[in-house]
């Protein structure tokens, strides 16, 4: 799993020779782990600044009423905008964490003012810039 992480488009073969194992070994375990959910899907990473995107922010956001209804139908709605990365539904004094990328600190502004707090159910927010941010590429099974 290491290897495909660090790498999804290491040919079969590749793969095989790398962990020392016969490639019909190699295409039959990547199979079975494909199979039970394991590993879903190939993604390139993707340099949001690059993209006019290098603006990045941790968004949390308190709702009210507290419902099922109102937090997945928020969810749903963040899910959509062009900005959010990422949607996390968490405990505590927040409801919903959002990972945005923009492409200036105006940006920014306009996208909390305008996309979040006009919403009737949103009590509050509160937005932290992101200096700098490294995602961890493997990550090894939890017994390992």
């Amino acid at each position: 799993m290491a290897a495909l992480q660090a790498d999804g488009r290491r040919s079969n073969r590749d793969l095989a020779a790398a962990l020392g194992v016969s490639p019909s070994t190699t295409l039959e375990r990547v199979r079975s782990l494909r199979q039970r959910g394991v590993l879903a899907g190939v993604h390139y990473a993707v340099d949001l600044a690059q993209l006019g995107r290098p603006v990045q922010a941790m968004i949390t956001v308190r709702l009210r009423p507290q419902s099922r209804e109102v937090v997945l139908g928020f969810r749903n709605f963040a899910t959509q905008l062009p900005e959010t990365l990422q949607v996390f539904i968490t405990t505590g004094a927040e409801d919903v964490l959002l990972h945005v990328a923009v492409p200036s600190t105006e940006a920014l502004r306009d996208f909390v003012l305008d996309s979040l707090t006009k919403r009737r159910e949103v009590a509050g927010v509160r937005t932290e810039v992101v200096f700098d941010h490294e995602r961890k590429h493997v990550i090894p099974p939890a017994d390992a």
